[in-house]
């Protein structure tokens, strides 16, 4: 089964992450094994994704913890 990525960042959302902190919650929600789509890409890892979505720029700095980052809302598709 393959999840799409919006997933995870609804789970972003209103929380900051390191790449390797988001890298552990996305493991510990959906499981280490777990494969990833999105609107435009398909069968990716939890690594892949965070990749991916990072270059997409569905990220944007936190305003809490400078070294964090968070989901940036104007960025995920609303379908």
């Amino acid at each position: 089964m393959s999840i799409h990525g919006h997933e995870v960042l609804h789970m972003m959302d209103g929380n900051s992450y390191t790449e390797a902190s988001l890298l552990n919650a996305i493991n510990d929600k959906f499981g280490a094994d777990a494969r990833f789509h999105t609107c435009s890409q398909s069968d990716m890892n939890a690594e892949q994704l965070i990749a991916f979505l990072k270059a997409k720029g569905k990220f944007k700095p936190s305003v809490a913890h400078e070294s964090e980052f968070t989901v940036n809302n104007k960025k995920i598709c609303k379908h």
